[in-house]
């Protein structure tokens, strides 16, 4: 039996993977008895909402649906996770949406809507040049019975968009019932009006704990301080205008380089975001654009090649030509190409091609790949498998790599068998760091991290120089190649690719820390803080 003049309501927190089954309970206006006798329970079945989260990328992407029909936003490159959800759950995908035309990654828009028959949407400042609906301000996107509201946030790029998720069944929760008399009794809820949005989906405009950097638009004519203004009127004439409750679902976490101190939570709510996020609290708008305008960290030099991609269109993963197995012969002759070896720290250490480049798999693989290798030079990947190598292959497609020519058959294994050159990289552990820090007045200490990591503290009279630039850096460093030299990053895993371009530049005893700052601090030795 139901209490006295009340409906009940079964609350939710934010999920990311849902079918949004809900019971309310609101007071029931001039009901101040029970029902003899209820036995009908109703259940109303809202929107089903999934985040897919790419660590490797650092990249959200969303399937919203309602009522047997779905919408997909920000795809990555690969789609078939979206297909097999869509079915799984009874959805046909309708519509693609695209919050902006991404720099940090291949979408897979065009991929997805060929096999699904959806439309591609994207803002109408995009100027993509593949069939798409062009939206602005104020259109609306219906499937079932949810509404998506553009809603126009420039800031981050010109033609961002975010988009209001509302489900409108929240307003209706009920139907008659009868009394145990069987009288039909009286209505007991009605809608009043539409209900609020829940959520909203705001691409690279906000983030959980930042916003979207404004710095790259300077290839349409923008400057920085340009877009920074624009990304404050965003700000505070919209998204700030919305409900505290509303939750808050971005395109990028933390790792991303599309922001600069984004949160390891990938949601939040406005309300959060306006207590916490440094971006948001109240400030003049001249102040706001000095803000964001200096300390940016340096965009990789592949954004404007994979922003490029999104606006005309990814071919399908499936038109990549398959990478051919070569003989340690064959790659040993092929001087002209990259040779990207994909093991991790330790075992790249132990041995590899003296010419290779390190990124480990394990890693953020495809966004430091796409850093550190030359966009235009064919690649030959070294792996410890035959499925490590494919699975290389799809990742670095999710960035615009794609030009993999074919990978070592036998891995190391088989180089080392025909008699070639293996070059090492020791490893060592913070303790035998500070030993040699002691002891070798000769050694020479790197930290590869950003900028503002090495600031915040490091291994006493270690030189800077992040990695995203190392090659660009090495003149100004005055580095000796002839001494040791101990790399080191926050764990290992980017000082690692760090020894192994310092290799390429004559770097003759070099030593790789595993474990990193992080190891070194949890340890307590001393570290040293910049201003």
């Amino acid at each position: 039996m139901l209490a006295v003049g009340v409906r009940w309501r079964r609350f939710f927190p934010i999920k990311k993977h849902c079918w949004d089954d809900t019971w309310m309970k609101i007071p029931i206006p001039g009901r101040d008895k029970p029902c003899p006798s209820r036995k009908t329970q109703v259940t109303i079945r809202r929107m089903y909402f999934k985040q897919f989260y790419l660590g490797c990328l650092a990249h959200a992407s969303y399937l919203v649906g309602s009522e047997g029909e779905a919408v997909v936003v920000d795809p990555q490159r690969d789609v078939d996770q979206y297909i097999s959800e869509a079915e799984a759950q009874g959805l046909k995908i309708k519509y693609v949406i695209e919050t902006h035309l991404h720099a940090d990654f291949v979408s897979g828009h065009r991929e997805l809507a060929a096999r699904t028959g959806a439309e591609i949407v994207f803002g109408k400042e995009a100027d993509a040049t593949f069939q798409h609906r062009a939206v602005q301000d104020g259109d609306e996107i219906r499937i079932g019975k949810v509404v998506l509201r553009i809603m126009e946030t420039p800031g981050h790029t010109p033609e961002s968009i975010s988009v209001l998720v509302t489900d409108t069944e929240t307003g209706m929760i009920g139907k008659k019932g009868k009394r145990g008399t069987g009288e039909e009794e009286d209505e007991l809820w009605h809608v009043d009006h539409l209900p609020e949005p829940q959520k909203i989906l705001t691409g690279d405009t906000l983030f959980v704990g930042d916003v979207g950097r404004p710095d790259l638009a300077g290839g349409k004519g923008y400057t920085p301080a340009m877009m920074a203004g624009m990304m404050y009127d965003t700000l505070h004439g919209k998204l700030l205008k919305l409900g505290d409750e509303v939750e808050v679902y971005p395109a990028h976490g933390a790792g991303s380089m599309c922001g600069k101190n984004m949160s390891t939570e990938t949601s939040s709510t406005i309300g959060a975001q306006r207590t916490l996020n440094y971006a948001l609290q109240p400030m003049a708008k001249d102040d706001f654009v000095r803000m964001m305008t200096v300390d940016l960290p340096e965009a990789p030099a592949y954004f404007p090649h994979d922003a490029e991609i999104n606006r005309t269109g990814a071919s399908s993963l499936a038109e990549l030509a398959r990478p051919a197995a070569l003989t340690p012969e064959e790659v040993k002759r092929l001087s002209d190409h990259q040779i990207l070896d994909v093991r991790g720290a330790a075992e790249f250490g132990a041995g590899h091609l003296p010419c290779a480049i390190n990124v480990g798999l394990k890693g953020q693989f495809a966004i430091w790949s796409a850093s550190l290798l030359a966009m235009d030079r064919p690649i030959v990947i070294v792996a410890e498998s035959e499925e490590q190598a494919a699975e290389a292959v799809v990742r670095l497609a999710r960035v615009g790599l794609e030009n993999v020519k074919g990978y070592l058959a036998g891995g190391i294994a088989a180089w080392s068998d025909a008699g070639f050159e293996l070059a090492a990289v020791p490893q060592i552990t913070v303790n035998e760091l500070k030993e040699l820090i002691a002891h070798e007045s000769s050694l020479q200490v790197l930290d590869v991290r950003r900028p503002a990591e090495y600031e915040s503290g490091h291994v006493p009279s270690a030189r800077a120089s992040q990695l995203l630039s190392l090659q660009q850096s090495l003149e100004n460093l005055a580095l000796d190649p002839a001494k040791p030299t101990a790399v080191i990053c926050a764990g290992g895993y980017r000082s690692s690719a760090a020894t192994s371009i310092l290799q390429q530049h004559g770097f003759a005893d070099l030593l790789n820390v595993t474990g990193g700052t992080s190891a070194w601090i949890a340890a307590g030795f001393e570290v040293e803080q910049s201003n």
